[in-house]
């Protein structure tokens, strides 16, 4: 198992300077750990959590159940991500958060973080950036699907999804563990299976990315993000781009 407080330092440090005051309130935080069997909710639409969730190992996927039944996906969390911080703000989640495979996440008391930014201003600004980036995600997401071509949605969710995991070290190689189904794919960028499925086939046959059995394969980075109108710079890492 991770060191749960390594790994929120380190996705805090991906956009933030903290000090050593601020590691320090950070190794004093008390968390509790979940495991979460692939498609186990952590969070449902509706709930009012106690504690915000980090992702410690798996990864973790926001969506908006429909009154069909279906789920739409609103956005992909990895190790170290925050994906329900916004819980200490708002009465109750307008949405809910289940595993994308098997997944842990550790789950921190609303009540210390809150503190935190109190006695620790840096490292609260630090946590509440994290909670922009996550906004700055979901806009890309919205332009994503209404603007872009089939291709051009599938290819600038890998670049995003990819990007993310080299820069917090999650990648091995030019390959990444993705854990997305088709069906869950095609949830994400508004595409019925038979579209999934040759779109893959169409970047495949670009020779940029390949994707099979859960595992992302980037073949051709620049001419991926080209397909993908791919940049970055909404991230907001201190990162510089990828090759």
């Amino acid at each position: 198992m991770k060191d749960v407080h390594r790994v929120l330092i380190d996705k805090l440090r991906e956009h933030s300077r903290l000090s050593t005051e601020d590691l320090t309130a950070i190794r004093n935080l008390s968390y509790s750990l979940r495991q979460l069997d692939s498609n186990e909710d952590l969070v449902q639409q509706g709930e009012s959590p106690k504690g915000a969730a980090l992702v410690v190992e798996g990864m973790v996927g926001r969506y908006h159940l429909q009154q069909n039944g279906r789920r739409q996906f609103l956005s992909f969390h990895m190790v170290g991500d925050l994906p329900d911080s916004q819980g200490m703000f708002l009465e109750r989640m307008d949405h809910s958060i289940c595993a994308i495979g098997p997944a842990t996440a550790a789950t921190i008391p609303h009540r210390e973080i809150l503190r935190m930014f109190e006695t620790r201003p840096g490292l609260g600004t630090a946590i509440w950036r994290e909670t922009l980036v996550d906004a700055a995600i979901f806009r890309e997401a919205i332009t994503n699907n209404s603007a872009r071509t089939m291709r051009a949605r599938m290819a600038h969710l890998f670049c995003e999804l990819f990007y993310r995991a080299e820069v917090s070290k999650l990648t091995d190689g030019n390959a990444m563990q993705l854990p997305i189904g088709l069906s869950q794919l095609g949830d994400t960028l508004g595409m019925a299976i038979a579209t999934v499925n040759r779109t893959i086939s169409v970047l495949r046959a670009s020779k940029t990315m390949d994707f099979r059995h859960g595992v992302l394969t980037i073949r051709n980075w620049q001419g991926l993000a080209k397909i993908g109108e791919f940049d970055p710079g909404y991230l907001h890492l201190k990162r510089p781009p990828l090759r």
